[in-house]
């Protein structure tokens, strides 16, 4: 293990928006095909210079870190929500949501673990759609059994399709319009 300080770097991305024969926003005199993504661990949102020769797809994965950047030239640089097109906003929800999905036991667990904030607020109320009476059904439902799953949240809290309200939140984060963040460092 390294130093604390470590950066991490991201393995994957998803693709959110790209434009070939395009110019970097970062990175004076970059062109190419200019990749605007996601990262899959970190939720970082990245503009990248995919290889001339490749062809891409929205909300494809690609592999960009050291080892495994087949269809990637270089990761420019980190990118801040108002960076981003039109065309990365709206397909940010839905791979936002695959995201969610694909980690799904790091996010049951933060159903299963999360603890109060404030003597007002619960780590849980940051999640749209979760107000005090869910926050009470969930804390006795896991304090009688953890939670294993998606569908074991929505079966005994009767909470609609909790991936999407997780990515509802992460959405928010990443575009700054929460006072706190949990799931993004800033």
């Amino acid at each position: 293990m390294g130093s604390i300080h470590q950066k991490k770097y991201e393995e994957f991305a998803f693709i959110l928006d790209f434009r070939i024969n395009s110019r970097s926003s970062l990175i004076k005199g970059r062109d190419g095909t200019i990749i605007q993504g996601i990262g899959l661990d970190n939720l970082t949102l990245l503009e990248i210079l995919g290889s001339p020769e490749e062809s891409f797809t929205i909300s494809e994965k690609i592999g960009i870190g050291k080892d495994g950047r087949s269809k990637v030239v270089s990761v420019l640089g980190k990118l801040l929500y108002s960076n981003l097109t039109s065309d990365s906003i709206n397909s940010l929800p839905e791979i936002l949501e695959t995201i969610v999905r694909n980690n799904e036991t790091f996010y049951v667990n933060y159903f299963n673990d999360s603890q109060a904030l404030t003597p007002r607020l619960h780590f849980l109320e940051v999640i749209p759609g979760i107000g005090k009476t869910l926050l009470s059904q969930i804390l006795k439902e896991r304090d009688i059994n953890r939670f294993s799953s998606f569908s074991d949240l929505q079966e005994r809290i009767h909470i609609r399709d909790p991936s999407k309200l997780i990515a509802r939140r992460l959405f928010d984060e990443l575009s700054c319009s929460t006072k706190l963040n949990v799931f993004i460092r800033k």
